[in-house]
């Protein structure tokens, strides 16, 4: 008898550690009043201060979705911007909640860096730039090629053996910061710079004439790019993730924003799409709707910053909605 009520209150002390530690982020975020958001040191509709040093793009409206979320209020937050070499262990140090900062999900990170993905928010793959005056038509042609790109990423590896594959010999220039690697293939210290495409369309923007530097054609891997966290933090975890699925659900539902505000069926249809799971993730009943309300949903999102209308200019592709020939797919929410 007194093993077994040493057990189980062994099996009590566990229970109540666990619960301490659960959720434990978001009683810290709540407490300092804002989220503490990870961005990119400035990448064109993904994340980039204005003139007024206010941030927009693709992943900072996944920051205002999830502060929307905890507080109701997307305007809630902290920004940090952090290059490739440093992001990581700024998350894991604790110096922020929530990294949304086109970051590749891959087995090594998710499984050695103590962190988890919480979701895929835009499928892509890295590719090559090049100036369009060089007659280029494919990757294939760049024989003797240098090629800038960042480091601490997982372009230099891809690329590598894309290039061996092909017996292709090419040197490599890596930068730090991007807007170095960006400079010098303005500058023609290399022939073609490589990246995530989205990415390399994000620098072409910003070039004087966009129109003179072409993506070749070629994928050469996969890049699922999604916000991170600490994965000491389930219960955070949670939060991000249906953040993301619950963005993704309502455009399949063609839940908007403006519908929040002006069509109240719509309204209290996405608050019951997120009301089941509100309690076990802390949030108040109608957090979808307020969510929706503050960012729109993902479609909205996409061209907002990225679509054919904006600079970037890109094409949804296999970013569309599953039932409208993209593989773009979240879990149903009930």
């Amino acid at each position: 008898m007194q093993r077994l009520g040493l057990f189980l209150a062994a099996g009590t002390l566990l229970a109540t550690a666990v619960s301490a530690a659960h959720g434990r982020t978001i009683d810290d975020v709540r407490a300092r009043g804002a989220l503490n958001c990870g961005v990119s040191e400035g990448l064109p509709g993904f994340s980039q201060a204005d003139s007024s040093g206010a941030w927009r793009g693709f992943d900072v409206d996944i920051c205002r979705a999830v502060a929307a979320a905890v507080f109701g209020d997307p305007g809630k937050i902290t920004y940090l911007s952090l290059p490739s070499a440093t992001r990581f262990e700024a998350l894991k140090n604790g110096d922020i909640d929530l990294l949304s900062r086109n970051s590749t999900w891959t087995m090594s990170r998710d499984t050695t860096l103590g962190l988890d993905f919480a979701g895929v928010a835009y499928y892509d793959g890295q590719g090559f730039l090049v100036r369009a005056d060089y007659g280029m038509r494919s990757a294939l042609e760049l024989f003797g090629a240098r090629i800038c790109l960042i480091t601490a990423t997982t372009t230099e590896e891809n690329a590598a053996e894309f290039f061996a594959s092909k017996g292709i010999d090419v040197t490599f220039m890596p930068f730090d910061i991007r807007a170095d690697a960006r400079q010098a293939y303005v500058d023609q210290k290399c022939d073609a710079m490589t990246g995530d495409r989205s990415a390399l369309a994000a620098e072409r923007s910003r070039m004087d004439e966009p129109g003179d530097h072409i993506i070749m054609p070629e994928v050469i891997s996969k890049e699922p790019l999604g916000p991170v966290t600490r994965d000491d933090d389930p219960a955070w975890t949670d939060v991000v993730r249906w953040t993301l699925f619950g963005l993704i659900n309502a455009e399949e539902k063609g839940l908007t924003s403006a519908a929040m505000t002006s069509n109240d069926e719509d309204k209290a249809t996405a608050a019951a799409l997120g009301q089941p799971a509100a309690a076990a993730l802390g949030l108040e009943d109608d957090w979808l709707a307020k969510v929706i309300e503050a960012v729109g949903n993902y479609g909205e999102i996409f061209e907002r910053n990225l679509g054919v209308d904006t600079p970037l200019g890109i094409e949804r592709g296999i970013n569309a909605p599953w039932n409208a020939g993209g593989i773009l797919y979240a879990p149903p929410m009930h």
